[in-house]
């Protein structure tokens, strides 16, 4: 019985080591595996789980590049921004909060200390002066977005920030601010929601003036609240470049009330002013009636937030009659004291015109048939140029041929090729019906004859200028040769006679030479019907000397006698206004007197 008891627990023993065995063997796989996976998931972390749980706590926090200000030439702050805060709450993770860390500098080192929820609110109060009361009503709830403060300036920000109150952040929002009102405002624009530009300038300069937005990045915990140790990253922003125009404010304001009151005395639908440096083709004042004030751009009719001074095109009327006298004497087809024979009317092929005023047979130079704007000797002048010649002297001005001066929507108006001219319009465009012009672009050709037939091509953005202040200067388009400088200049003697010795002596300025053209046309209806009233118009340049400045004021559509209707005072004004402005220094030569009548 003995022997039988222990064989049996002989053969037992080596059966439990190979069980414990095995299962150290199975234990040791198994911390293989896990160990594997934990190398994988921590070491390497193949399938980005430990970056994914990083992201999953991240907050971002937009920082607003601060948008470029927009300036006059003397740099005078006509749109700059400011940058504001407002300070948010998710309810959720403050109301659930009674203590929290901070990271401060303790005795020169940094460390965590413990700070509670009703010191938080009181330190926030503070910063922010209001209640304390207040404070705690808005931070407590279930709302996850809670506006506690809007328009929170950047250094009560910063203070705001380094609390660290749990749910507590801040976003940054830029706010536009207009110092001169409606001082161009149709030129300046407006943001369509506090970002971007809707109109004008902000709407064209849009991505230059914006600049790029930097972020603030900070870590927080699963309960929502930010970990002081946790990562903190900066992203500045990168600042909008400052848009510098060519515009003298003062001039503008001043010109923009000159028209205003024009218009106003009347009873005008609208009116405009260009004041330009012939020398430069440089745009000092660009002026439109109830301009709106970009600061609440609504509260004037849509109508009015542009710029008409390059989006309405109209037939210009007589003031095209310098362009036709030109193209006159640069082909050799007459000279200024050339004698035209005038009955009351004039008749060519089959079509008959007339003058504004009633007068006999008249033995009148090419200078009085401008000096008196008359159309009869201007058709039979100007049918000396063949139709191709016609238009392509007109192309030559740059009539059709919108300028590009970085507003939107300009007008290129409508110059119709000559061979669809019909029997009339064949000779109205040489004296500006049949074609459609923007107030810009009688300017432009004016510019040329003043600046010795050489076309600058206008300018109102000079230069843009960096965070930094490096000014990079616009280019100027390369200039354009229109006529000779002889041509110019007999051009230039007989826009001064019309002022000496025509009809527009109440262009004169006492001291200077000047010299200008009026235009009348017929003005079409609203709905294309018919024609309702007229556009007034003058243009002119001083000091005839060595002219420097043009102006033209329009009028569209004033009530009253068109006979009766001048806009010689007010281009008066305006032009002595802008010679005052650049100390033009008067003249001092004696001024051109071509006679009127021929001998």
């Amino acid at each position: 019985m003995a022997q039988r008891t222990g064989k049996a627990k002989s053969s037992k023993v080596p059966n439990a080591k190979k069980r414990l065995r095995l299962g150290l063997g199975m234990m040791l796989t198994l911390l293989l595996v896990v160990g594997g996976k934990l190398f994988l998931v921590q070491g390497l972390d193949v399938g980005g789980m430990a970056e994914a749980a990083l992201n999953s706590r991240m907050k971002r926090t937009v920082l607003p590049a601060e948008r470029g200000s927009i300036l006059d030439s003397r740099g005078t702050v006509l749109a700059n921004s400011v940058i504001r805060y407002n300070v948010v709450v998710d309810q959720r993770v403050n109301t659930k909060t009674e203590t929290f860390k901070r990271l401060e500098t303790v005795d020169g080192k940094e460390k965590l200390v413990d700070v509670s929820r009703d010191q938080g609110l009181t330190e926030l109060a503070g910063a922010l002066g209001m209640e304390k009361d207040a404070i705690r009503e808005a931070v407590t709830g279930q709302q996850p977005y809670y506006i506690v403060a809007k328009d929170v300036k950047p250094d009560i920000e910063d203070r705001i920030s380094k609390l660290q109150i749990p749910g507590i952040v801040t976003e940054g929002v830029s706010k536009r601010v207009y110092p001169n009102g409606s001082v161009a405002g149709g030129i300046i624009g407006f943001l369509a929601d506090g970002s971007s530009g809707q109109a004008g300038i902000e709407q064209t300069q849009d991505e230059l003036l914006k600049g790029a937005d930097g972020e603030r990045l900070f870590e927080i915990g699963a309960d929502g609240l930010r970990i002081p140790v946790g990562v903190d990253e900066l992203t500045s922003p990168q600042d909008g470049k400052d848009v510098k125009l060519t515009l003298n404010s003062d001039l503008q304001y001043f010109a923009q009330q000159a028209i205003q009151s024009q218009t106003d005395k009347l009873s005008a639908e609208w009116g405009v002013i260009i004041v330009m440096d012939a020398k430069t083709g440089d745009l000092v004042a660009m002026a439109d009636t109830n301009s709106p004030d970009p600061n609440d751009p609504g509260r004037v009719a849509a109508k009015d937030r542009g710029v008409r001074a390059v989006t309405a095109a109209y037939e210009p009327g007589s003031v095209e009659k310098m362009m036709t006298a030109a193209a006159l004497i640069e082909e050799g087809k007459a000279k200024p004291l050339d004698s035209f024979t005038l009955g009351p009317t004039y008749t060519v092929d089959g079509q008959t015109f007339s003058d504004s005023f009633a007068h006999g047979t008249e033995e009148r130079t090419l200078a009085g048939i401008l000096g008196y704007s008359m159309n009869t000797g201007t058709v039979m002048a100007g049918q000396r140029l063949s139709k191709e010649q016609r238009y392509d002297w007109l192309k030559r001005f740059g009539i059709g041929e919108a300028p590009d001066i970085g507003l939107p929507a300009t007008a290129s108006g409508i110059l119709t090729p000559w061979q669809q001219w019909d029997g009339r319009q064949q000779y109205t465009v040489l004296f500006g019906q049949g074609v459609s012009q923007s107030t810009l672009q009688t300017v432009r050709a004016f510019q040329s004859i003043a600046n010795n037939g050489v076309m600058l091509q206008p300018r109102l953005i000079d230069a843009y200028v960096s965070p930094d202040g490096t000014e990079e200067k616009v280019p100027a388009a390369a200039p354009r040769q229109t006529v000779s400088e002889e041509t110019a200049q007999q051009v230039q003697d007989i826009l001064e006679s019309a002022v000496t010795e025509g009809q527009i002596k109440d262009a004169a300025i006492d001291g200077y030479r000047v010299g200008a053209k009026t235009g009348t046309s017929e003005s079409p209806c609203d709905d294309g019907a018919g024609y309702c009233g007229y556009t007034a118009s003058m243009v002119g340049m001083a000091p005839m000397d060595d002219p420097r400045f043009i102006v033209e004021v329009v009028l569209q559509r004033p009530k009253g006698s068109i006979y009766g209707i001048t806009n010689g005072p007010v281009f008066r004004s305006v032009m002595s206004q802008a010679l005052r402005t650049y100390n033009v220094q008067p003249s001092t030569g004696e001024p051109a007197r071509l006679p009127q009548f021929a001998k």
